[in-house]
């Protein structure tokens, strides 16, 4: 039996000094067990190696059982002791957009409830609402964060890139444990840690022309957090198609700007305010220009509180106006916004796309 045990010990120590974790080293001190329960077995009474490994197979087999009681005990001490300090999370709630709000929802939401302009049948209404924000960049982060967090029971999010260690200045939703990974699964993963009463759909692809429709029909309103005219004016297109809201933000160095586009209420739509994209030059991207960190926090914040207001009928959403912020020197101001008859989306009559 010493000797069975001087091989245990061996391999015991090999392995810490190989660096394999103690997960690995158990599955062979169990290796150990089994060729010596085996030899027990099959060789005959009195040989030698039979005689070395302990001589009978009912003293290992008792080992085995007193080595059993005690692992399960030290697993259910641990179950225990981590619900008693709450470490142990109960499973997460299946996302429910129907039906009353349980009690956790009901505290977790409590701030919104006592709200006179949202109340219990505006959090209602976010909880059934569906949201598509495209991209979880910028922008799309501190919307998607707050969304999530505010109660919205459904949100789609639409990025075909990854993680890139440049993002994090910014991105906030993203750690740097997930550079390499999908924007849309690593904000899936925060959004669900932050809040998991939330459906996240995440749509690791580019929004295309063959998609826009069949997506944005699943969806009340979206969000439009992307940093390049042509999937601004394709999701322009796909939500005047379908009759739903667009918020737009945008951002250059110290500044920001965002609307709520929505001809299906007789506001301008993107494309009345912008006719063409700008030449090559006039808009650089934040790679080129630069950006101040906090800001797309900022704007993406007033993003998903345009998208509350919409969605619950409260307040006085920027439709047919334009909010631009300078970070820079700490000013606001407002423009009015006038729709195109001319426009090739919206002009003419109500719903007419070409």
């Amino acid at each position: 039996m010493l000797l069975v045990l001087a091989l245990a010990a061996a391999i015991w120590g090999l392995g810490w000094a190989l660096g394999l974790p103690r997960a690995a080293r158990w599955p062979l001190i169990g290796l150990l067990f089994v060729a010596v329960l085996g030899i027990q077995f099959l060789f005959p009474q009195g040989h030698a190696l039979r005689a070395a490994t302990g001589g009978e197979p009912a003293l290992w087999l008792l080992l085995a059982g007193f080595v059993a009681v005690i692992l399960a005990y030290r697993h259910l001490l641990g179950r225990v002791r981590a619900r008693a300090q709450g470490q142990e999370a109960p499973p997460p709630p299946a996302a429910a957009q129907e039906g009353p709000m349980g009690e956790a929802e009901l505290e977790r939401y409590a701030r919104h409830i006592v709200l006179r302009e949202l109340g219990g049948p505006g959090q209602q209404r976010l909880r059934r609402a569906r949201v598509l924000v495209i991209g979880a960049g910028g922008l799309g982060a501190p919307a998607l964060q707050y969304l999530a967090a505010a109660g919205v029971g459904t949100l789609g999010v639409i990025d075909d890139d990854v993680v890139e260690n440049a993002n994090l200045q910014r991105q906030v939703i993203h750690r740097d444990g997930d550079i390499g990974t999908p924007k849309v699964f690593s904000a899936r993963a925060a959004m669900m840690a932050q809040n998991p009463y939330a459906r996240v759909l995440p749509y690791h692809r580019r929004l295309t022309e063959e998609v826009a429709d069949d997506l944005f029909a699943e969806f009340d309103l979206v969000l439009d957090g992307t940093d390049n005219f042509d999937t601004r004016y394709l999701a322009n297109r796909a939500a005047v198609r379908a009759g739903i809201p667009l918020i737009s933000g945008a951002l250059s160095q110290w500044e920001g700007q965002l609307s709520v586009f929505d001809p299906a209420r007789g506001t301008p739509c993107y494309q009345c305010l912008f006719p063409e994209p700008p030449a090559p030059g006039l808009a650089p991207s934040c790679a080129e220009a630069g950006v101040l960190g906090p800001l797309p926090g900022v704007v993406g914040a007033m993003m998903a509180v345009e998208a509350v207001k919409v969605l619950a009928d409260a307040g006085a959403p920027l439709r047919g106006e334009m909010l631009i912020y300078d970070a820079l020197w700490s000013e606001t101001r407002k423009i009015a916004l006038k729709r195109r008859a001319e426009c090739p989306v919206c002009g003419g009559a109500k719903g007419t796309t070409s």
